[in-house]
């Protein structure tokens, strides 16, 4: 649905994006995370044709961004981190307004926008002016902008920026629905966010691609083992003696458990899958297995480590480098 490749934008000397490529099926939710000034924005104006690269190509629903804008822009709703609003209007106004500037027939704008008002729940202040509106139903009124003509591709940039709690569930609830009819991309800096609603993640950082994975694998990979909870209900002492004598066990860490049980963490040696054979060892032994889970890194941990290296790795270079000229 979306098509990147060799993506590439300078301003001047500066590179704000820098040879990127990836690629997003549709009906995915796509993650698009970055520090403050690593080109995500940028990024999404090219591909929303606010901005056109300096080389490479991208397309959305098979249109070029740079030879088809038109097409690539009835494909698209975005919503930038300031919604594009008309403070004055009404928002049944505003919303009848933008589907006729998007194209909508005007036998289906009524409709539409019923449909829109609903699924954001704006309904008690449909005939307010947006001036009246407080800062989360201003921005579910960029949303329901963003969905008048029912687009292929959906881009958001901060969509729960200044949403109250009930709101921000509401909306991920909205996003989630809108999957597989809708192909999103969704840039926030609030990372359980991403756990929470993306199938996918993009890691960008200096205009540089880091990372396009899920989760699992970008924790697999960067963890380079698998670790293993589990709860056991049986004797401490023979619980954890099996565990370390197992096959491809490299280290039993012992956690706080319930009472009457125990709790492990198990890291397997790189490469062993043991989740089987723990579930094994446990039943043979006749004791209770209460729970059996993969422990991952978290999102932000992800995060820290793909856009912090280069970082640590230049400051290194740069030290060692005035060490050997002194």
């Amino acid at each position: 649905m979306i098509k990147v490749e060799g993506l590439t934008k300078r301003y001047g000397r500066t590179i704000a994006v820098n040879n990127i490529s990836f690629e997003v099926e549709k009906g995915q939710i796509v993650g698009f995370l970055g520090p403050n000034g690593a080109g995500k924005t940028t990024t999404m104006r090219v591909l929303t044709c606010f901005l056109p690269p300096t080389e490479g190509r991208a397309s959305v629903a098979g249109f070029d961004v740079m030879k088809q804008p038109l097409e690539v822009k009835r494909r698209i709703g975005y919503l930038p981190e300031s919604p594009p609003l008309y403070p004055e209007m009404e928002v049944y106004e505003y919303l009848t307004f933008v589907g006729r500037i998007k194209g909508v027939a005007k036998s289906d704008i009524r409709r539409r926008v019923s449909e829109v008002t609903e699924r954001c729940a704006l309904g008690d202040v449909s005939t307010k002016l947006i001036s009246k509106l407080s800062r989360g139903y201003r921005q579910r009124v960029g949303l329901a902008q963003a969905l008048i003509h029912n687009p292929d591709v959906l881009i958001l940039d901060e969509p729960t920026a200044g949403l109250d709690p009930k709101q921000i569930i509401e909306t991920r609830k909205l996003i989630h629905q809108l999957s597989g009819e809708h192909t999103i991309i969704l840039s926030t800096h609030i990372l359980p966010e991403v756990s929470t609603t993306c199938q996918m993640v993009i890691i960008i950082n200096q205009g540089k691609l880091e990372a396009i994975d899920t989760p699992e694998n970008l924790t697999a990979r960067l963890q380079g083992h698998e670790t293993i909870f589990l709860e056991v209900d049986g004797p401490a002492d023979q619980v954890g003696a099996k565990l370390q004598g197992m096959n491809g066990v490299n280290r039993v860490t012992r956690k706080d458990g319930q009472a009457g049980r125990t709790s492990w963490e198990v890291e397997a040696v790189k490469d062993h899958h043991i989740r089987g054979d723990l579930a094994r060892l446990v039943v043979s032994s006749g004791w209770g297995l209460h729970e059996l889970r993969p422990v991952g890194l978290s999102l932000e941990e992800i995060f820290l480590k793909l856009t912090t290296a280069d970082k640590a790795e230049a400051t290194a270079a740069e030290q060692k480098v005035s060490g050997g000229a002194a």
